[in-house]
């Protein structure tokens, strides 16, 4: 089965580089699934697990938000945040997301409301990655 290379880079570093057989994201659009050779692409992310689809496994990766590049053999996602499932820290994770929970339950402000939301799918997507 051919394959095309995944990155996930941050700006502090590269989070993944593998050659995969498909790579499941959310864009801000919806869901896409890439195979090699898909037609060039670049599109915004969501805050949610990318899935690579490795010689019959899926291996997840949390990425906050950023860019995501397709070419014929390559994707190259350029994320805010990305974090694999081994480092992610389960019980920092859970207490995120239950302050956002909590925030978003006493509605304060606008801003508020939005940062909890985000901080929510943050943690919910940390949370899955890390299979929990």
């Amino acid at each position: 089965m051919s394959t095309l290379r995944l990155e996930i880079v941050t700006p502090e570093r590269k989070v993944y580089e593998e050659d995969v057989n498909m790579v499941v994201v959310k864009g801000v659009a919806g869901e896409l699934g890439i195979l090699p050779n898909h037609i060039p692409l670049v599109t915004p992310l969501k805050i949610a697990p990318v899935k690579a689809k490795k010689d019959g496994k899926d291996e997840y990766i949390a990425v906050h938000g950023g860019f995501m590049e397709v070419r014929k053999d390559k994707v190259v996602i350029l994320a805010e945040a990305a974090e694999l499932g081994q480092d992610i820290d389960v019980i920092r994770a859970r207490e995120a997301k239950e302050r956002a929970e909590r925030r978003l339950a006493d509605r304060a402000s606008e801003l508020d409301i939005r940062r909890a939301e985000l901080a929510l799918q943050r943690a919910t997507s940390r949370l899955t990655v890390a299979g929990e």
